[in-house]
């Protein structure tokens, strides 16, 4: 959610030496083009990212001078398998080429080249796309899962616009995951208690930390349009601008890392976790979507002369009402993430729209025709940027080729309505699995293999005995 109450960006420069500024990258095409980039700035080391399944960084750390002589490098396959866990799911009747524990080769998206300001070190990163032998883009990776449903938008002339907002909570370092979480102590010395939704104080806690973040983030390109304290204690939302898909999950994959490494020199926990603890509110990645024509830049939810919504509005509505259970698996991709999707917290059960709504699943924010737009507010902040925006993205795009036709918008408080969402992670795998659309539009072989990686994980957690079952069980059974 927006507020008025937000801190604002400072425009003084980082007092980082030797960070490259993110505006000298723009422009770079390849390795002649980077060369007096890297020189210029001192730059020793290169972290090569790819993103995974679960939105996580995997790749390689090395020279400069290696990375120059050869920037497409190899990785197995099988990283695009990985459970979150580190395990792997039975491979059979998945990919051969996993099977056979093949390599793919990681070429990089120079438009993505950045500093990593935190490094002790000149450091820059660039994250990279997977490519096959043969020179063609990996199916089952998620940046190509989101280019794969932005061609589609291109195909029919559409150029989708999205802007996240990410939800967090600021915690004490834990070292053993069987003791709960409890909130960070501030500037003040004492934790917070109570529920500071909105306080500019409560931010002002976190101030050397937040300074960092916004420091970090102006060196790597990164634009927060706001900072707000959330209802939860000690929970932060960031928004971010709007803009291409790729580049807002570029910015979220980012976004991410950058608030962690900054959150651990300040000896604090961040975590994005959908319901990190008891009796708090999750936490969320709203994602706010509209479509532009290609060519004019009209908004196409908009009516040109009367401003009124348009029948491709209420069709992409209508496709997030009808494909939201079947993609709800990427918007929330682990088990905890089902333990905010509940009937008394303010996440979302069902898929129902309103407007100005923040009770429904889909909420119509207040707009001018311009920025007529649909907030999605059940994925949570745990999800794969990728993923979730590209599910988002193609459940409204299935609903305009189709043609679907919107429930009227609902008024009162939707959470009084019936669960119309998944309650658990295998019910929103099964429903994933099982629709052909979604295949169709994300890709067979990556819904398969995604699949597999949760089933895994389900099959993980169900290995470990919860402090509930003890205090419940143990003696009373």
């Amino acid at each position: 959610m927006c507020a008025t109450m937000s801190k604002k960006k400072k425009s003084d420069k980082p007092e980082h030496s030797g960070v490259p500024d993110i505006e000298s990258a723009r422009g770079i095409s390849g390795v002649e083009s980077a060369k007096d980039w890297f020189r210029a700035r001192d730059i020793e080391e290169i972290e090569c990212l790819v993103p995974d399944q679960g939105g996580v960084a995997r790749g390689k750390i090395m020279p400069v001078s290696k990375f120059l002589a050869s920037p497409v490098m190899n990785l197995p396959l099988s990283i695009f398998y990985q459970c979150i866990t580190g395990e792997y799911p039975a491979y059979d009747g998945l990919v051969d080429a996993v099977e056979a524990d093949t390599d793919m080769f990681m070429q990089p998206d120079w438009s993505t080249l950045t500093a990593v300001p935190w490094a002790m070190d000149p450091t820059a990163q660039v994250i990279h796309d997977a490519m096959t032998r043969d020179g063609r883009p990996v199916e089952q990776a998620p940046r190509q899962v989101l280019r794969r449903v932005r061609e589609l938008y291109r195909k029919k002339g559409w150029q989708p616009v999205v802007a996240p907002e990410i939800e967090f909570y600021l915690v004490e370092p834990n070292t053993d995951p069987d003791y709960p979480l409890k909130p960070p102590i501030g500037r003040s010395g004492r934790p917070e208690l109570g529920r500071q939704g909105y306080s500019i104080s409560a931010v002002n806690e976190f101030d050397a930390l937040f300074e960092d973040i916004y420091k970090y983030s102006e060196h790597q390109g990164l634009e927060i349009d706001t900072l707000i304290h959330e209802d939860g204690v000690a929970q932060m939302e960031i928004n971010l601008r709007h803009g291409d898909p790729l580049e807002l999950a570029d910015q979220v994959f980012l976004f991410k890392r950058t608030i962690r490494e900054a959150s651990l020199q300040h000896k604090i926990y961040a975590t994005f976790m959908a319901k990190p603890m008891s009796g708090e509110p999750g936490s969320a990645l709203h994602i706010h979507q509209s479509i532009v024509d290609a060519e004019s830049g009209q908004n196409i939810f908009s009516d040109p002369e009367t401003g009124g919504p348009t029948p491709l509005f209420f069709s992409f509505l209508a496709g997030q009402q009808k494909y939201l259970p079947a993609i709800m698996c990427m918007l929330a991709p682990y088990v905890n993430s089902y333990r905010r999707l509940t009937r008394d917290s303010m996440a979302p059960i069902n898929v129902q729209w309103g407007y100005d709504n923040r009770t429904a699943g889909l909420r119509v924010p207040p707009s001018g025709p311009d920025a007529r737009r649909v907030e999605n507010r059940v994925p949570s902040s745990d999800a794969n940027p990728y993923l979730a925006i590209a599910a988002s993205l193609a459940a409204g795009y299935l609903g305009m080729t189709e043609e679907l036709e919107a429930t009227s918008p609902i008024e009162s408080d939707a959470k009084n309505r019936d669960f119309e969402l998944p309650q658990s992670l295998l019910e929103a795998v099964a429903e994933m699995d099982e629709s052909e659309e979604i295949r169709q539009v994300m890709g067979s072989s990556f819904v398969t293999a995604y699949a597999a990686i949760k089933r895994q994980e389900y099959e993980t957690f169900m290995k470990v005995i919860s402090p509930w079952e003890r205090e419940h069980l143990l003696l009373n059974v």
